[in-house]
């Protein structure tokens, strides 16, 4: 990567950041009247929610520092809006929860917050807010390490997904192998044939999703009567080597089972080494291997067989 090209997105998240930064301190306007700062309302929402009971705890989950941290909870004590009480697994540690001063303290806060991000929201159309949402989750998983490793569930397509995994799939080729807009056609006639004319008995197509994002996918179509063949499986680079590549793999191999078919298929290209070791785990064998001209590149597609 070039300085030129890791200047501009430094910057680029520099821009964001003022911005974003402004616009929660504008929908954080309740808080000018109230006695609590923005930090206070943090930590009393933590608590409120349940999500941790000890100052340890907060200031992890905060980014806190445990000196400021602890001075703010001596003043919460001394106001009476929450209660402290000896750890029975750990003497060091306080047990943390809101007294009922505490709650009723925060529930007006909280009220408003969400009536400013109604607010907010309603100013866009319902497809934007969504598309909003997506943008916030999609950021949340990428710069944060603690939701790659979330858990991941497989769901049918919904309405867009298609066309998101043939964009997806198109710029990871182009950027990470230099293919070019030949293999982006070729995905987009695969999920056309496939979504205009599969029959759900015998083909699928399985969407890895976690914390509300796509994390990857997979299809398996017929190729004959008695052989089920892959394709359009990838996983996001973010949350590679987690698992999630070989959890689609194993539910390839289940469907393939169920659908009655006696060999599952797939074809890769010889450079895409985690992909060929992702096969060879599954239990496949490389039947072929063949030099082709495709999407712009010298390329050697292997055949990749296993017997279910």
């Amino acid at each position: 990567m070039s300085d030129s090209t890791a200047l501009r997105r430094a910057e680029a998240v520099r821009h964001f950041n003022r911005f974003y930064t402004k616009h929660i301190g504008e929908l954080h306007e309740h808080l000018h009247n109230s006695e609590f700062s923005l930090t206070e309302v943090r930590v009393l929402r933590e608590l409120a929610l349940g999500r941790v009971q000890t100052a340890a705890g907060l200031a992890r989950g905060l980014g806190l520092d445990s000196g400021y941290l602890s001075r703010l909870l001596t003043g919460f004590e001394r106001r009476k809006l929450i209660h402290r009480r000896p750890s029975a697994a750990d003497a060091r540690q306080s047990m943390l929860t809101l007294t009922d001063t505490g709650r009723a303290a925060y529930q007006p806060l909280d009220a408003a917050a969400i009536g400013e991000v109604s607010t907010m929201l309603e100013k866009l159309a319902d497809n934007s807010q969504e598309q909003l949402i997506a943008a916030m989750k999609l950021i949340e998983r990428l710069v944060n390490d603690r939701p790659r490793h979330g858990a991941v569930m497989l769901r049918g397509p919904k309405a867009g997904d298609y066309g998101f995994l043939v964009q997806r799939q198109a710029q990871l080729f182009s950027n990470g192998h230099g293919w070019d807009h030949r293999f982006e056609g070729l995905l987009a006639r695969t999920v056309a044939a496939f979504s205009e004319q599969h029959d759900p008995q015998s083909e699928t197509c399985m969407i890895a999703e976690q914390q509300g994002t796509v994390a990857g996918s997979v299809l398996i179509t017929r190729q004959a009567a008695d052989t089920a063949t892959v394709q359009m499986l990838y996983v996001e680079p973010d949350v590679q080597r987690l698992g999630i590549g070989t959890h689609l793999m194993n539910e390839c191999v289940s469907f393939a089972k169920r659908a009655g078919y006696a060999k599952l298929s797939v074809t890769t290209e010889s450079a895409l080494l985690d992909a060929r070791r992702l096969f060879e785990h599954a239990g496949f064998t490389r039947m072929s291997a063949e030099p082709a001209q495709r999407f712009g590149r010298r390329l050697v597609l292997e055949r990749w067989l296993r017997n279910l």
